[in-house]
């Protein structure tokens, strides 16, 4: 078995909700997306810190991005099944949240849906995952396929109706995630690049959150975890190439990213002891079956 499973300073991979108002549809992306970024961040470690003084109770602490979320939650549910009088409580609040949380002391394990910063390095991290960006549409769009080049020009308002792409003669809705989410960190460095998401694009702060507006939007594009794809949105093939786990496994597909968990020096035992069911091979059976790639090689 060949099990990549060492906590690493540095780089540890190679391969480079509800309805929203009118206020929101209205407002500019940045300010919002500082905003909303901040409100993670502080929002997360005082709650945690808060936490972490309140009771010894509180078990291993896991926060982070959104994106890792609710495969962790499933995860943690089952470690606890497994090891009665274990806990793991796991939080959201963004990767750049969790990196701090971690860093802090607030968290014992950060979640991350990115690369490490350079100032974030001397945290340690373990990839427990692959994951795929998904770019996606209502289901009811014709359009099915776009090139990279397609998506870039149209997160960045170069592009602005559905006409242009095959669609419907009707303005696209663009919808992002917040600055410093690890998607959105993600996504513009494997699409936009040096190039800017538009100001006037829908700014949102979870991945459930981006799903559900496209899926109640016809005219909407926007992206998530491939993991988190389900039947009311639909995944645009990329290049030609379609979003899917067999893509993502054999390189195909272009946008793959890694889930982390980062941690602030050597694990404690019980974090530790979470890492390790994680990266079992029963583990990494578990992330397959939730949609994601293992790291274990067959």
């Amino acid at each position: 078995m060949d099990r990549s499973s060492g906590l690493k300073a540095g780089p540890a991979y190679s391969i480079n909700a509800d309805e929203r108002t009118e206020g929101v549809m209205n407002q500019p992306s940045r300010p919002r997306s500082r905003y909303l970024s901040l409100v993670s961040l502080f929002g997360l470690i005082l709650l945690l810190s808060a936490c972490a003084r309140g009771t010894s109770q509180r078990g291993t602490v896991v926060a982070g991005s959104t994106s890792v979320q609710p495969f962790a939650d499933h995860w943690a549910e089952l470690y606890m099944r497994e090891k009665p009088g274990r806990v793991v409580n796991v939080q959201g609040g963004g990767s750049s949240a969790g990196i701090q949380a971690a860093r802090e002391g607030a968290a014992e394990i950060g979640m991350s849906s990115r690369e490490l910063k350079p100032d974030e390095k001397d945290l340690l991290e373990v990839i427990v995952a692959w994951d795929g960006l998904a770019v996606i549409v209502h289901p009811g769009n014709p359009v099915g396929a776009l090139t990279l080049e397609l998506v870039q020009n149209i997160f960045a308002g170069n592009i602005t109706d559905w006409e242009i792409l095959g669609g419907p003669r009707h303005p696209i809705t663009v919808v992002t995630r917040e600055e410093g989410s690890g998607t959105r960190g993600a996504f513009q460095e494997m699409v936009m690049k040096k190039t800017r998401i538009a100001r006037t694009a829908i700014v949102e702060d979870s991945n459930g959150t981006v799903r559900e507006i496209v899926a109640s939007d016809p005219q909407s594009i926007g992206y998530i975890s491939l993991g988190l794809v389900n039947d009311k949105v639909k995944a645009l093939r990329l290049d030609g190439v379609e979003a899917s786990f067999e893509n993502i496994a054999n390189k195909s597909y272009r946008l793959i990213r890694p889930f982390l968990f980062v941690t602030k020096g050597r694990p404690k035992p019980a974090a530790q002891d979470f890492i390790d069911f994680v990266l079992s091979r029963p583990g990494q059976e578990m992330v397959r079956r939730d949609g994601l790639i293992p790291v274990l090689k067959e």
